[in-house]
């Protein structure tokens, strides 16, 4: 990810500049007005009623500027961040934690240039992600209305011209994707072992396929199908993370709820 970059055309998908140099207002991407525990995503020359006043936010605005309310009450601009997506975004479901984001990029390498298929958009924060990490993403949503909140989700995280949401069942519409087309294909539904059976007509050789899943019963079933087209290198692993706590007594996990969120499996179209 180029989240710092200050060139004309953004490296992270959001929208190329105008000829002087500013860009144009629906390519400006969000920023974030903080405040102790307050965060507020806006948009360039847009504004947000709050508690503590009306926030006015300048079109030029920059991270690092401090915007004050009408009241006087000053708030510091930061950069959106990937991790934001988590915390900012209309909740449909409960998102992909960004841990497991990490997992699904970093195991997959998306990046500049990738085209992702994508089904069980859900909230949508995975399919932000991938598109901010300079992917192409098709992402498929069962129920209307989810959709429809991710796609204001991907105006609000800046990346609604990089994430194509389409209502639908993505395994009724598959004859109709072209073959070979995806570099990588990201499965976070039930029916996903349906979805894997058609990987090596999807993607190009050498493309990936991730599925994540929170049993480990379709997860089963994943691997099974994966197996009986012939992917390769299929491996899962449980995505679970202890956090540390340190204190005057010593250090050691936290004794606070196990950090189980899924089973993520991977496997290579070669």
């Amino acid at each position: 990810m180029t989240d710092d970059s200050d060139s004309e055309t953004d490296a992270d998908g959001d929208g190329d500049a105008s000829a002087d140099g500013t860009a144009d207002a629906d390519d400006r991407v969000p920023v974030l007005l903080v405040k102790g525990d307050r965060e507020y995503l806006i948009q360039p020359g847009g504004e947000q009623g709050t508690d503590l006043g009306v926030l006015e936010v300048p079109e030029d605005v920059q991270p690092g500027d401090t915007v004050e309310t009408h009241l006087g009450e000053a708030f510091r601009v930061r950069r959106l961040r990937g991790p934001d997506l988590f915390h900012q975004f209309e909740r449909t479901g409960a998102p992909m934690v960004p841990r497991d984001v990490g997992l699904v990029i970093g195991e997959t390498g998306v990046s500049r240039g990738d085209r992702v298929l994508d089904t069980g958009t859900g909230t949508g924060v995975l399919a932000a992600s991938m598109a901010r990490a300079g992917a192409e993403v098709v992402t498929y949503e069962r129920d209307p209305e989810f959709a429809d909140v991710a796609r204001e989700n991907m105006k609000l995280g800046g990346v609604d011209d990089s994430v194509d949401v389409r209502t639908g069942d993505l395994t009724e519409e598959i004859d109709a994707l072209e073959p070979s087309s995806f570099d990588v294909l990201t499965l976070d539904t039930g029916d996903a072992a349906a979805v894997v059976e058609h990987a090596p007509d999807l993607l190009v050789d050498g493309g990936f396929v991730a599925v994540y899943s929170p049993f480990i019963e379709s997860t089963r079933e994943v691997v099974a199908a994966a197996r009986e087209v012939d992917l390769a290198n299929v491996r899962t692993r449980e995505t679970i993370q202890r956090e540390m706590q340190f204190d005057d007594r010593g250090s050691r996990p936290s004794t606070a709820p196990v950090g189980h969120t899924g089973y993520l499996t991977i496997a290579r179209n070669v």
